[in-house]
């Protein structure tokens, strides 16, 4: 099993890039003038053309005719998008508001990691392995990674209280059509022309989205420790945010197996629903808190819980599919 588990961390990213994040982020702490503000290297227009690039090649991957294909399986999409965007977002305002002792510096991002949409390679790895629906996997994630450049900022407005009561809006629906739906889209309308070129190199495009990933955190760490953001939480104070994250994790798995149960769905279609339904994108988290959060003192402390989301999702995922592909009936 443990070969298998190895097997599976790093086929969606898992070992190398959790250890990138931990020294990128270690580097921030001994380093934090290097990526901050007034640093002497131009980290935005980098950063900026990096997440083009990122969505441009994400759109190229996919491919249209498996895309239309999918379109027939409405009750699983919506009962998947209907979680992701609806139910979710609610539950998790519903737990900030409630919880007591809940340190109001994380509730941001809290609410910010409800509102995010599915993750795309890790849910699909995921339900490929636990035997589901890949080809429905495939179009929730995709689906809802469009879905998210107009659902998250929408949800922020309406939960984030003071920070997002600052955000415009509709220049930042314009600023993530621009930075994330254009180049999908351009990626999308050249995939019959590009995609057969690219395809023998599809396992080292993951290093890309890695390094725009990695040096985002790096320069959002950068700027909240200088500025000494983190420097009157605990360790404590990090572990029950972790819990949290986990109980919230385990609690919307939970919810999601009931329902697949009682709305009488095929095996196949369970899987895919759980895996796409519970996962959130911590690259699209990165890449749309850039834009809704210039601020990288705050978008350190936004990302902080969605980073200790994206390892739980991927260590129970993972658990999660090795025990649905053994128990194939």
């Amino acid at each position: 099993m443990r070969k298998g588990l190895s097997k599976l961390f790093h086929s969606v990213g898992l070992n190398g890039f959790l250890l990138g994040i931990f020294v990128v982020i270690g580097m921030a702490s001994l380093f934090p003038d290097l990526g901050s503000s007034e640093s002497i290297l131009p980290w935005k227009p980098v950063i900026e053309v990096g997440i083009a690039l990122l969505f441009f090649f994400y759109g190229l991957k996919l491919d249209p005719a498996q895309f239309r294909s999918g379109l027939s399986n409405w009750r699983l999409h919506v009962l998947v998008q209907l979680t992701t965007f609806l139910g979710f977002p609610l539950l998790v305002m519903g737990l900030v508001t409630f919880i007591p002792g809940l340190d109001p510096n994380f509730a941001l991002g809290i609410s910010y990691l409800g509102a995010l949409p599915s993750t795309v390679s890790a849910s699909v790895v995921m339900v490929s392995i636990a035997g589901g629906n890949v080809a429905a996997a495939i179009f929730n994630a995709s689906i809802s990674s469009l879905f998210g450049v107009v659902f998250t900022p929408l949800w922020m407005r309406l939960s984030g209280g003071e920070v997002a009561g600052e955000l415009d809006f509709w220049s930042s629906i314009v600023d993530l059509c621009f930075k994330v739906v254009l180049p999908v889209l351009l990626g999308l309308f050249l995939h019959r022309l590009l995609f057969p070129k690219i395809k023998p190199y599809l396992n080292r495009l993951k290093y890309l989205d890695q390094t725009v990933i990695l040096t985002i955190v790096f320069t959002t760490f950068a700027e909240s420790f200088s500025q000494k953001i983190f420097a009157s939480f605990s360790w404590l104070n990090l572990g029950a945010l972790a819990l949290f994250m986990l109980a919230i994790l385990v609690l919307v798995f939970g919810i999601l197996f009931f329902l697949v149960r009682v709305l009488s769905f095929s095996r196949e279609d369970q899987i895919a629903a759980l895996f796409c339904g519970s996962t959130k994108s911590l690259v699209h988290g990165v890449a749309i808190g850039k834009v809704l959060f210039p601020s990288s003192s705050i978008l350190g402390l936004v990302l902080l819980p969605v980073m200790l989301y994206h390892f739980q999702q991927l260590i129970l995922g993972s658990i999660l599919a090795k025990f649905f592909e053994k128990n194939k009936p």
